[in-house]
């Protein structure tokens, strides 16, 4: 029995909105979820709640990953920006970078900048590379610039002034005199507020993205805080940041640049609280929808934080969990295209949806596929939601085999067999391309159909070891109770290692420590709950791209063997990157990095109770390798620990379906976490 207070989570989907409720008196878990409402996303995010918590007035924590901005980036629906820039820089922004992100695609063209060259006003003003003033900010200008606001019917400014990242003083009077022509409600995103760090189209692209998607995401973040406030919640609302870390919904609104990725990142926290449980400290975590295919990293126990992103070629300067996303899911469709089979990346959505799914879809999708398998119970898909029409499946099927000439259950492995090759190479990408060996990890599966084609996906790539957890369609959300507030801050520090004058360093990891840790304190978390980390950019001197190092505990830095530690972790860190290192050469730092951690409590998962008898199965014939075996059906809850079954079987639950092929024995520990190892033929088992 649930008897609360509760921890909840939520985690909008293409198709469904996962809701995962945390009882903190009996440490049970609830998993509920609801359909994902389009035109009013809070909506559905609201009726997922209700799935798994009567009372609102009986939360002690909600966190909420949010696509809001995202989906507007991708669908290209933001507002209508107006760019300020330093006079004599308007152009840095239409100008980007010289060097082509596909080289070798011949048809390649830069991606179309969000603010025209007409959309960009100039200011006369400028600030020296270290801050200092050398041209007064006109005021006339930003005036003139207000008029050019009213004028062109914008929606929101952003302002990107040069070497704004050593001094605001200009931007901030920008802020202050555009208010006071236009008033307080005019969304406003300053770079310097974003990204304190030097890169000037870099920190541009940062504060354009920021302009173009903040006043959408405020208005959804007030929308869906007042219907909960209205529904009886009288926590804060929590957001989940693309860093990895939470931020209550009021902070966000001034931050919403850090929401862009906040949806995906719920997966790859979970992964490391799942590190930290299962003990395997390397894991490939792979997240599969209905639309998508995510794909993250947790090396040794920590997630796989990078101080800089990508969306669609424009670069984002933030803390940000590495995450490759291709467009791989259970509802993407299949076609012919030059002779070949293609899957994917449209998707057939929720509506129509697979045509297995009955509402009028007749395209066949890697849904249908599983289905055709027989790899999907037709009448448990979804917890019940949907009963399944698996003649609809095969119809579809037939109908694109005859263009390839072959049978329906041949067409259906052909799109497996395309759609499975697709995500192992979006796995190696985040791998084999940045000199790591998937061999050495684990892979964790999760989302609706992750757990459908992670055996698969582990062959292709010669993994021996399978991670399934509870609740694998909301495990995002479930991450999102592991994670803590976060709040990251960056200044120039542009010096050499043998030059540099270390006590400035310590002082500067001084000032932007107290600021981030204030502001965490701030959100209601009590000083010895927070807790500061520090890093330095570095790069060997003549390079352009730097390797973020851990600094360790402040008292240290450059005292004793400080500058030959620094030396020495560069180094290797360099060697495992890169593949090679220098000992001779000297280093130089960049950007000192500082982040605050505030520990709010975790969801601590309880051990799962024993079975009272041996799990009861139903039996179907299933496809495997175009083999039929009588495979197993059982029941996910039917599992208590320490059970152990060999493949082929197929674990059904409400939130998703595990496939386990022949060739694997599966265990589920006391967590209730499924765990699958590959049957080596040389081992000697059957």
């Amino acid at each position: 029995m649930m008897s609360g207070p509760y921890r909840v989570s939520m985690d909008i989907g293409g198709t469904f909105t996962d809701a995962v409720a945390y009882d903190e008196a009996t440490g049970q878990y609830l998993a509920g979820k609801a359909s994902t409402t389009p035109g009013e996303l809070s909506v559905g995010v609201r009726n997922a709640m209700r799935t798994v918590v009567d009372d609102l007035g009986n939360l002690s924590f909600v966190v909420h990953g949010t696509t809001q901005g995202l989906n507007a980036f991708l669908e290209r629906r933001g507002e209508n920006v107006m760019l300020i820039s330093s006079k004599g820089a308007g152009d840095v922004y239409q100008i980007a970078r010289g060097n082509r992100t596909e080289l070798y695609e011949l048809q390649y063209r830069k991606p179309e900048p969000l603010v025209g060259r007409s959309d960009t006003v100039e200011v006369a003003g400028r600030l020296d590379p270290l801050g200092n003033e050398v041209t007064p900010l006109s005021e006339d200008d930003v005036v003139a610039a207000a008029a050019h606001y009213r004028d062109g019917g914008y929606t929101s400014i952003g302002v990107a002034l040069l070497f704004s990242y050593e001094n605001p003083e200009h931007e901030l009077r920008v802020n202050e005199l555009l208010r006071r022509e236009l008033g307080d409600d005019v969304s406003i995103s300053l770079s310097h507020h974003l990204a304190r760090e030097w890169r000037e189209y870099e920190r541009t692209s940062t504060t354009v993205l920021d302009a173009y998607t903040a006043p959408i995401v405020r208005s959804y973040l007030e929308e869906l805080s007042a219907g909960l406030e209205a529904d009886g919640m009288t926590v804060p609302l929590h957001i989940m940041q693309s860093s990895g870390g939470i931020i209550t919904a009021n902070a966000a609104k001034d931050h919403t640049v850090q929401t862009l990725l906040s949806g995906p990142v719920g997966g790859a926290m979970g992964g490391v609280s799942l590190a930290r449980l299962t003990g395997h400290k390397n894991l490939i975590c792979v997240d599969m929808g209905g639309t998508s295919f995510d794909v993250s990293l947790i090396v040794e126990g920590e997630a796989d934080v990078s101080t800089e992103a990508s969306l669609e070629g424009f670069p984002l300067l933030m803390p940000v969990v590495n995450i490759y996303t291709i467009g791989a899911g259970g509802g993407s469709v299949a076609y012919v295209e030059a002779g070949g089979l293609r899957v994917g990346p449209r998707s057939a959505g929720a509506t129509p949806g697979p045509a297995c799914y009955g509402r009028g879809g007749t395209e066949p999708t890697v849904t249908d596929a599983n289905v055709a398998l027989g790899r999907v119970d037709p009448g448990s898909f979804a917890g019940g939601e949907f009963d399944l029409d698996v003649e609809k499946a095969q119809r579809a099927l037939a109908a694109l085999g005859a263009q390839l000439g072959l049978s329906d259950t041949e067409m259906a492995q052909g799109i497996l067999d395309v759609v499975n090759a697709k995500m192992a190479q979006a796995i190696r990408t985040l791998t084999v391309e940045k000199g790591i060996e998937p061999r050495d990890f684990a892979l964790v599966a999760f989302g609706g159909a992750g757990a459908m084609h992670a055996a698969f996906l582990a062959e292709e790539l010669d993994i021996d070891h399978m991670i399934v957890p509870r609740f694998p369609g909301a495990f995002s959300a479930w991450g999102m109770l592991e994670t803590q507030l976060r709040r990251d801050a960056a200044r120039g520090f542009p010096y050499a290692l043998e030059s540099a004058d270390l006590d400035s360093l310590r002082a500067i990891y001084d000032e932007i420590g107290d600021e981030v840790a204030t502001k965490i304190r701030s959100e209601g978390v009590d000083a010895d709950q927070v807790s500061v980390q520090y890093a330095i950019d570095a790069r060997y001197i003549g390079q352009e791209y730097t390797l973020t190092i851990p600094v360790g505990v402040l008292a240290d830095v450059g005292g004793g063997d400080w500058s030959r530690s620094i030396k020495a972790t560069f180094d290797a860190m360099h060697q495992a990157r890169f593949g090679h290192s220098n000992a001779e050469a000297p280093i130089e730092f960049v950007i000192a990095r500082v982040t605050a951690l505030g520990d709010l409590g975790r969801a601590e998962p309880t051990q799962i109770g024993a079975a009272s008898d041996a799990p009861s199965a139903t039996e179907r014939e299933v496809l495997f390798g175009g083999d039929e075996f009588v495979t197993p059906f059982v029941a996910r809850d039917a599992l208590g620990p320490d059970s152990e079954l060999t493949g082929p079987v197929v674990i059904v639950e409400t939130t998703a379906t595990t496939v386990i092929p022949p060739g694997w024995r599966v265990a589920v520990d006391s967590y209730g976490i499924v765990s699958a190892t590959r049957i080596r033929p040389d081992s000697g088992e059957k």
